[in-house]
C-alpha cells in the first residue's frame, strides 16, 4: 500500500482538492483506492457521499477524533486491498494526530497557495516537520504543489526561492479554475468530467498523480476503457451542469 498524505498547517491552501482528485484519479484507472479523512468537518468524506454510484469505487474512512458513540478504530478500517491510501489532513494538525499521520505516509504533498501570508505559514510548517526527524528517520518524500494560481501570475517569486532554499520539488502549478470547484459539487474529479471540460486542468494535475503512483498503464483519463464519464444535471450557485457544460440559471 502506497499511503499519501496531503497536509499544510494552514487552512484554506487545497487540501481536500488535490486529496479528492488524487483519489478519483486512482479510481478511474481502476486503482483500489482509499481516502481517509482526518479533519472533524469530513469533507472528503461528504464529498465521497455525493460521487455517483457508476464511478470508480473509493472507499471512505474515518479518522476524525471520537465522538460520543463512535468507535474510532472501526471508523478507520482500511480495505487491505487499497494500493493507494490518501490522506486528507485537517489545518492546524499537531501532537499526536499529526505525529500518527506522518507515521503512516510513504509521501507528503504540501498545497500551498501563492500568497506572501501563506508562503510564510508554510515555510514555518515545513521547518517544524523537518526538525520532527521522522521525514528523515521513515524516509518520507515531500513535494509542494502551488495551489489557486493566478492566471497573471503563474510564477510567484516568493514561493520560487522560498522552494529553492528548502531543495523541494514543486511538482505542479494549479491554476485558480472553477473546474475543481464543479467538480467538487458533482462528487466526482476532474479526471471523470466530460472530455474537454477540464482538460487544461488534468494537464496540470497529472504531474501530481505520476509523482505519487508513477505512471499507470492507462493513462488517458476519458478512454472509453477508463471511466465512465460523468453525465448528470445538477444545480448549484454556478447554474446547471449537464454533462460537460454549465449553463446559468
Amino acid at each position: 500500500m502506497n499511503t499519501t498524505l496531503v497536509i499544510n498547517r494552514k487552512g484554506g491552501a487545497g487540501k481536500t482538492t488535490v486529496a479528492t482528485n488524487l483519489a478519483s484519479y486512482f479510481a478511474s484507472n481502476s486503482v483500489a483506492t482509499t481516502i481517509m479523512d482526518y479533519d472533524a468537518q469530513g469533507s472528503s468524506l461528504n464529498w465521497l457521499k455525493s460521487r455517483p454510484a457508476h464511478l470508480g469505487k473509493i472507499h471512505g474512512s474515518n479518522a476524525a477524533p471520537e465522538r460520543f458513540g463512535t468507535l474510532r478504530g472501526v471508523a478507520m478500517y482500511v480495505p487491505p486491498e487499497t494500493q493507494q491510501l490518501i490522506i486528507d489532513a485537517p489545518a492546524g494538525a499537531t501532537g499526536v494526530p499529526l505525529q500518527e499521520m506522518l507515521r503512516r505516509a510513504n509521501s507528503i504533498l504540501i498545497p500551498v497557495t501563492p500568497s506572501t501570508i501563506d508562503v510564510h505559514a508554510t515555510a514555518h510548517f515545513i521547518r517544524d516537520l523537518l526538525l520532527s526527524g521522522i521525514i528523515r528517520a521513515c524516509n518520507i518524500r515531500v513535494a509542494v504543489v502551488a495551489n489557486r494560481v493566478r492566471r497573471s501570475m503563474p510564477v510567484y517569486q516568493p514561493l520560487e526561492r522560498f522552494l529553492h532554499a528548502l531543495n523541494l520539488n514543486l511538482v505542479a502549478r494549479l491554476l485558480d479554475s472553477d473546474a475543481f470547484v464543479k467538480a467538487a459539487e458533482a462528487g466526482v474529479g476532474i479526471f471523470e468530467l466530460d472530455s474537454g471540460f477540464s482538460t487544461a486542468e488534468c494537464k496540470q494535475f497529472a504531474p501530481i498523480a505520476e509523482w505519487v503512483g508513477g505512471r499507470l498503464e492507462r493513462t488517458d483519463p476519458h478512454s472509453a476503457h477508463n471511466v465512465r464519464q460523468f453525465r448528470a444535471t445538477t444545480r448549484s450557485p454556478y447554474g446547471t451542469f449537464s454533462g460537460g457544460a454549465y449553463t446559468r440559471t
